[in-house]
């Protein structure tokens, strides 16, 4: 396993493990990583036999280096040539039933090793000289490489009772390699799953958000929903699960819909709050769920109880509440819009508005409703996004002509109050109106000279006389 410690820094560490006659050991992730031969990501992780901070100090001081000491945690870090190092002491963990905070003693590498989360992340290369990149390998990891299974080294039901953020780790490493959990850990999840309590939200989005940027997402949602962790974790998307059945007549299962959105999402953008868009899009069909005998069930009103929706959850999730939940809403907000237009004739002002309420993230709200399409029925899947094609070409065409994206009102209501000699009043939000919807309309174009026309002509309607020789 040599050629996996090329890189200078494992033989100075080598060397002043063997001055300090310190057995040091690279472990986890990058152990992990080497075997699988998936990218580099800088991040290092290595154990001692002895004191994490003192090794670490000592390298600082022979690289020149400033090193960042958590006594805390007994884990000490520095950087050096674009690496991160992160040195613990070997240690054995304990824990408490209403904590994730271990009580923890030194130890050895066995000991270290036996805390770790999965048997993948157990593996260790020694970096002393005469055992130097020997692989230690006590809970059969490469064999579960090459299972592609994710195991616990220890008992799953105390690996995540001890720690149930674990369970959270699980499923995204499953998710993220596209392997397999092993049955008895599922049932460990299952059995743990109100565990999950004790974490905070904070850190459950962290593990969340990497399960929805991994190639495909549904698989952590499978495994989410079959543990029971999403009803507690989110219980809004819990609850799309399922389907009606009256007189005969059910509806889709808008959990998998979702899904199927979110990994049709994925396989063409990388843009994380996109695929939060797809999470969300039908997240108020349970609410607002109807069944008319006349044409069986109904969604009414889903997109706008929706977006309404997306800020509260966005809260509880601690989510960011600033641009990105406001993304994610518009496109809740409008992502029936371009799937009605491709049903229908695709009139010009329709088109327009459509460009005025989406702006700059009419290219974003187009990807999630060609996502959108998920019938079995092949027939109607061509004709849609044939439509779809129609719409976007559409939309190039009246924005190249009439420039509505990120609309801004050729005529301000500051000019409409010098015009007219008025102050601000109800009368000039009427009168802006009036221009917009009659720039959407086609009524009239998208230029300055034909607003100040249009304007003129309200203006006279509504009994206001323009100020002689006004300059606008």
């Amino acid at each position: 396993m040599r050629e996996n410690l090329q890189h200078p820094i494992f033989q100075i560490i080598r060397d002043l493990a063997d001055k300090e006659q310190i057995e040091c050991y690279v472990v986890g992730g990058y152990v992990r990583d080497c075997i699988m031969k998936r990218p580099f990501k800088n991040d290092v992780d290595l154990v001692v036999i002895g004191s994490g901070i003192d090794f670490a100090s000592k390298l600082g001081e022979i690289l020149h280096t400033k090193v960042a000491v958590y006594k805390s945690f007994g884990t000490a870090m520095l950087m050096h040539d674009g690496i991160n190092l992160e040195f613990v002491g070997a240690r054995k963990e304990s824990y408490r039933s209403n904590s994730r905070k271990p009580i923890v003693e030194d130890g050895t590498l066995e000991d270290d090793q036996n805390r770790r989360d999965f048997t993948i992340n157990a593996m260790a290369y020694c970096l002393n000289a005469d055992r130097f990149g020997e692989l230690v390998d006590p809970f059969g990891g490469i064999e579960d490489i090459q299972n592609r299974i994710i195991r616990t080294p220890l008992d799953p039901d105390i690996t995540f009772s001890d720690d149930p953020l674990r369970m959270m780790r699980a499923i995204r490493f499953a998710t993220q390699l596209n392997f397999k959990i092993d049955v008895k850990a599922v049932q460990a999840i299952a059995e743990n799953a109100e565990r999950i309590k004790i974490i905070s939200k904070e850190r459950i989005t962290d593990e969340l958000n990497k399960i929805v940027m991994a190639t495909k997402p549904s698989v952590g949602f499978r495994y989410l929903f079959d543990t029971g962790l999403l009803k507690i974790i989110f219980p809004a998307m819990y609850n799309l699960y399922g389907v009606d059945i009256i007189d005969g007549r059910g509806h889709k299962d808008n959990f998998y819909h979702t899904l199927e959105v979110l990994d049709n999402v994925a396989a063409v953008s990388d843009d994380l709050w996109l695929r939060w868009a797809a999470i969300m899009h039908d997240i108020a069909k349970p609410a607002t769920k109807r069944y008319d005998k006349r044409v069986g069930w109904t969604f009414h009103g889903h997109e706008d109880r929706g977006a309404r929706m997306v800020p509260k959850l966005f809260a509880e999730l601690k989510l960011p509440l600033h641009d990105k939940m406001k993304f994610v809403q518009k496109l809740v907000q409008l992502h029936l819009r371009p799937i009605v237009l491709a049903q229908d004739i695709v009139t010009d002002s329709a088109v327009r508005r459509l460009l005025y309420e989406a702006g700059d993230d009419i290219d974003a709200l187009m990807l999630l409703c060609h996502a959108d399409v998920t019938t079995k029925n092949e027939f109607k899947k061509k004709k849609y996004r044939n439509n779809f094609e129609l719409v976007k070409q559409k939309l190039k065409d009246v924005e190249e002509r009439d420039k509505i994206r990120n609309w801004q009102p050729p005529v301000s209501g500051a000019d409409i109050m010098a015009l007219f000699e008025i102050g601000p009043s109800r009368i000039v939000g009427t009168i802006k109106n009036a221009m917009r919807e009659a720039i959407l309309e086609g009524e009239i174009p998208n230029s300055r000279e034909e607003a100040l026309s249009f304007i003129l002509k309200q203006g006279k309607q509504l009994g206001l006389s323009p100020k002689t020789n006004t300059v606008l």
